[in-house]
C-alpha cells in the first residue's frame, strides 16, 4: 500500500510525551539531544518533567514538538523499509515534515521554530488575541460568524484559521472580536463553540508582523529540495524551490491550515493509509472524519508503533 506521513503540530504536547518510545528506541534521545544542542538547553527533561506551564510556552512547545516529530520519524525509518510517497504537517508540523524529507536541517529548524514561537507571541500582547473551536458548524458559515463578529467589534479581526475536518473550524483573532464570534455560533446551533487554551491567535492576519520577522531569518536558512514531496498548509502544493519553500512558511502564519483539502489530496494521489509521527493521534482522529477511506495509524507510544509498522507491512 502506498501511505503518508504527517506530523502534528502545537497542541499535542504533553508531560512525558515519547517516554516509552525512549526506553526502547536509541533515536529519540539522541534527537533530543542533538536539537538541545542546538538550542542551548536541555529539552529533554523539561519535556519529560515540565513544568507544564514552561512546556506550554510557544518558543519552547515549538521546537519540543518539532524535535519529537523528527524523533518519531528516525525510529519509523530504522523499521520500515518502504518510504512514504508524500508528507505534511499541521502548522508547525510542517518544519517537521521539512526536516524528515531533507530539506531543513534539525539544527536549524529547531533554532527558526523556536524563533517562530517568540515572534508569533511579540506580535500580540497577551490577552489581546484568542482561538476558539467551532463544531458542528459547516465552513461557510463559520466565515459568515466571523464577517459579522468583526464587523461588530470596530477595527478587530476574526477568521477562520484551521479547517481541521468537516464541522471542525478553529478561529482566531482579536479577544473580543473571537468572544463576540463564539456567542453567534452558538445561536447559530453549534454542536460546541470554546475558547481554546493559547496565548497567540495564530493563521491570521495579526501574525504578518510575525511573518515579516519570520522571513528574514528563513533567508539565512539553508533549505534543500525534499526528497519525500511535502504538502504545504497553504497551497497544499508540494514544492521543491528552497524560495518556494520560504514562501510559503512565511505565508503560513497569516494564513489558514487548510487540513482537510491535505488529506483529500493525499486520497487524490491513491495512498491509503497515513502515518502520524511524533506524540499524540490529533491528526489521525481528524483523518477519520475527513476521508474513511484512508486508514490513520499513530506511533506516539511502543504499542502504537509496532501496530502501525505491521499494518504498513514493510518491516526490516
Amino acid at each position: 500500500m502506498t501511505y503518508a506521513v504527517v506530523f502534528p503540530g502545537q497542541g499535542s504536547q504533553s508531560i512525558g510525551m515519547l517516554m516509552g518510545l525512549a526506553e526502547a528506541h536509541i533515536p529519540i534521545k539522541e534527537t533530543f539531544q542533538e536539537a538541545s544542542d542546538a538550542l542551548g538547553y536541555n529539552l529533554w527533561p523539561l519535556v519529560q518533567k515540565g513544568p507544564e506551564e514552561e512546556l506550554n510556552k510557544t518558543h519552547i512547545t515549538q521546537p519540543a514538538m518539532l524535535a519529537g516529530g523528527v524523533a518519531v520519524w528516525r525510529v519509523w525509518q530504522s523499521l520500515v523499509k518502504t518510504q512514504p510517497v508524500a508528507m505534511a504537517g499541521h502548522s508547525l508540523g510542517e518544519y517537521s515534515a521539512l526536516v524528515a524529507a531533507g530539506s531543513l536541517s534539525l539544527k536549524d529548524a529547531v533554532t527558526l521554530v523556536a524563533d517562530r514561537g517568540r515572534f508569533m507571541q511579540e506580535a500580540v500582547p497577551t490577552g489581546e488575541g484568542a482561538m476558539a473551536a467551532i463544531l458542528g458548524l459547516d465552513d461557510d458559515k463559520v466565515g459568515e460568524i466571523c464577517a459579522e463578529a468583526a464587523k461588530s467589534v470596530v477595527d478587530e479581526v476574526v477568521t477562520a484559521v484551521n479547517y481541521n475536518s468537516p464541522g471542525q473550524v478553529v478561529i482566531a483573532g482579536n479577544t473580543a472580536a473571537v468572544n463576540r464570534a463564539v456567542e453567534l455560533a452558538k445561536e447559530a446551533g453549534a454542536k460546541r463553540a470554546l475558547l481554546l487554551p493559547v496565548s497567540v491567535p495564530s493563521h491570521c492576519r495579526l501574525m504578518m508582523p510575525a511573518a515579516e520577522r519570520l522571513a528574514k531569518r528563513l533567508a539565512d536558512i539553508v533549505i534543500l529540495s525534499p526528497v519525500i514531496p511535502v504538502f504545504n498548509n497553504v497551497d497544499v502544493q508540494a514544492e521543491n524551490s528552497a524560495d518556494a519553500i520560504r514562501d510559503a512558511l512565511k505565508r503560513q502564519l497569516f494564513s489558514p491550515v487548510r487540513w482537510v483539502d491535505t488529506v483529500l489530496a493525499f486520497a487524490a494521489q491513491g495512498i491509503q493509509q497515513v502515518v502520524e509521527c511524533g506524540p499524540g493521534k490529533v491528526l489521525a482522529g481528524l483523518n477519520k472524519r475527513i476521508n474513511r477511506e484512508i486508514t490513520g495509524l499513530t506511533t506516539s507510544d511502543s504499542a502504537s508503533l509496532d501496530k502501525t509498522v505491521q499494518a504498513v507491512g514493510e518491516a526490516k
